[in-house]
């Protein structure tokens, strides 16, 4: 890889977590509709899930700004958690994975309900599919309202692939988004990875993005 690209890859650009940002189609109403309705939920426990990229921590900045409360990511979860959500309603445990120490788990899930606090848990896959080995964590997920953010539709894609190139300052015809649309993978994984080419080839190259650039990214 040269030395320009490595330049690129380092490269981020700010991300805006606000509540305008976010747009809301089919695909991810329903888990929307949750942060909107708090704290009208039938239980406290709310697992947000879905692919990678597909706007669970911007959900839960919106959340978080609305409603107050503290976002602690999975690598967070330390002995020192306790002392850090104990004066927040709401928590928000962002990014979960694969978790190590289910006990831990089980003692927030315990916590919430004894205090009467509120749980948002990010992740992948719906907590309730994990293979946990702890008896008394698997019986907790009971607990749990479950929210899924499927694969972007046509409007949730033309809404991403305008708002990546508009943060870029990349000019694009409607045509070509509409064209994108239509023929680009259905993963906002691939989206991200379909805008970061276009971004790399604008500014190696300086040119305008035309459908034979278009084409050959996605046939890539």
């Amino acid at each position: 890889m040269n030395k320009l690209n490595q330049t690129l890859l380092k490269f981020e650009l700010k991300q805006n977590f606000t509540y305008d940002d976010y747009f809301v189609s089919k695909c991810n109403y329903f888990a929307f509709n949750f942060i909107e309705t708090w704290p009208k939920w039938e239980k406290n426990i709310l697992n947000i899930y879905g692919e990678k990229f597909s706007g669970k921590t911007h959900l839960s900045e919106i959340f978080k700004k609305k409603n107050k409360g503290i976002i602690i990511k999975n690598d967070e979860i330390n002995d020192d958690f306790f002392n850090k959500i104990r004066f927040h309603e709401n928590i928000i445990l962002d990014n979960i994975g694969y978790i190590d120490d289910e006990k831990t788990l089980y003692s927030i899930f315990n916590f919430v309900e004894q205090y009467n606090k509120y749980l948002i848990i990010n992740s992948i896959v719906p907590i309730n599919s994990i293979k946990f080995k702890l008896p008394d964590l698997k019986s907790r997920l009971n607990n749990c309202i479950f929210a899924k953010i499927d694969k972007p539709d046509d409007d949730m894609i033309f809404a991403l692939v305008l708002k990546h190139f508009s943060d870029r300052q990349i000019k694009i015809e409607k045509k070509i988004i509409e064209y994108i649309t239509k023929r680009i993978e259905r993963s906002y994984g691939k989206i991200v990875d379909f805008i970061y080419k276009i971004d790399q080839f604008s500014l190696i190259n300086k040119k305008s993005i035309d459908y034979k650039i278009i084409k050959k990214i996605l046939e890539e």
